[in-house]
């Protein structure tokens, strides 16, 4: 099949893993249309308070999400998984249009079709105001270094 988005459930320690750092990846390029292949056509998204269902409002949402969002970098990490189900945890640093750094925790769960589309997504988030100078994710826009400390050996 195509339209199949590896690895597929059902899931291992393994392959969940690589789907959370796939994705990881995904948000960190900021490409709305890049990232919405790899939710279902019809995805239903809870985001905060704010609820989306398919890729047209997946788009959108991402691209007023990075116009405020700006300098924007994430770390995600593997919470727990079982069969097509995946629940991540996640940091992000970005700072708005007058210069004001957050970090944004959240969680977020996940479920898979067969194809491994992500075919519902559901994120609970808070904002942190921080100074410029504990920022702690200063790599290069794009994809997080192998290199670069993930959530927990950053002690989030």
């Amino acid at each position: 099949m195509s339209n199949q988005r590896p690895p597929l459930p059902p899931f291992t320690l393994e392959t969940a893993t690589q789907k959370v750092r796939l994705a990881e990846d995904g948000w960190n390029g900021r490409d709305p249309e890049k990232v919405s292949l790899a939710y279902t056509e019809d995805s239903v998204w809870r985001n905060r308070a704010e609820f989306l269902q398919g890729r047209p409002a997946i788009i959108a949402f991402l691209q007023r999400k990075w116009a405020r969002e700006l300098d924007y970098r994430l770390i995600k990490e593997l919470w727990a998984f079982r069969d097509s189900r995946i629940a991540v945890r996640f940091a992000y640093e970005w700072h708005d249009d007058s210069g004001s750094w957050f970090r944004s925790y959240g969680n977020e769960n996940w479920e898979f079709d067969e194809s491994g589309l992500m075919r519902r997504r559901i994120a609970s988030i808070n904002d942190a105001p921080i100074k410029a100078g504990e920022r702690r994710f200063h790599w290069p826009a794009g994809r997080r270094p192998d290199d670069h400390p993930g959530l927990s050996d950053l002690g989030f």
